[in-house]
């Protein structure tokens, strides 16, 4: 994959939608970590807390972008990814991280939080790299940034305009049925029969989405009712 080809750009994009789409919880620990702390301490313990998390997210999308190269494993990889995208839809995230005491504490509580949190993150991620450590690592640099002072307002529109959620999780859902035909045991079928990749593709974007939002009807009935 040449760097600046459509491909490669279509790709990075793909990768920093991601991140984006995944940020929310992010945000949400680090304010949580940091809440107690003076306004010095506290901009330091966002700042060394997050570039730990980089750093050790960075290692484990590589090493995932490595294992994906096991035989079937970029298939399973696929499935697991779309039940994430499923779940992206009809979970009501509330996390629970206690304020930190220290700066030293909330450094470690947002790198371990972050670690712990971040596999779905990780798996998408070295998914759509398809191989190249490059795009994980530019993809990474770039949303940090925007993760970092930009991921509570995200998740602030995610809530007040629900349909983000499902171009969110409709990403997730192509980044998965990219996985799953692009899996070395198939990829010759799909290569010579294309309009069956886009086929797998638009079903399991088009699945996650229906799936997603008739659970998401059933929960709102069943509170009514209650």
């Amino acid at each position: 994959m040449e760097i600046y080809s459509s491909e490669f750009l279509s790709t990075l994009l793909l990768i920093i939608g991601i991140d984006l789409v995944l940020a929310g919880d992010n945000a949400i620990v680090i304010a949580m970590a940091v809440r107690n702390l003076p306004a010095e301490q506290s901009r330091k313990g966002i700042l060394y807390g997050t570039a730990g998390a980089v750093v050790i997210r960075i290692i484990a999308t590589l090493m995932f972008v490595k294992l994906l190269e096991i035989p079937y494993l970029m298939l399973v990889g696929g499935i697991a990814l779309t039940w994430i995208a499923y779940k992206l839809l009809v979970e009501d995230d509330e996390q629970d991280v206690e304020a930190a005491g220290s700066l030293r504490e909330a450094i470690k509580t947002i790198v371990i939080a972050d670690a712990a949190m971040g596999l779905d993150n990780v798996l998408a991620v070295a998914g759509a790299a398809h191989g190249s450590y490059l795009l994980v690592i530019i993809g990474l640099l770039i949303s940090i940034p925007i993760v970092i002072w930009g991921s509570t307002m995200i998740s602030g529109l995610m809530n007040k305009y629900p349909i983000i959620i499902y171009f969110g999780a409709g990403i997730l859902a192509l980044t998965a049925g990219k996985m799953i035909t692009s899996e070395q045991a198939y990829i010759g079928f799909f290569k010579a029969n294309p309009s069956l990749k886009y086929l797998v593709i638009g079903l399991v974007i088009a699945g996650v989405i229906t799936a997603g939002r008739v659970t998401k009807l059933r929960k709102a009935r069943k509170y009514n009712i209650g």
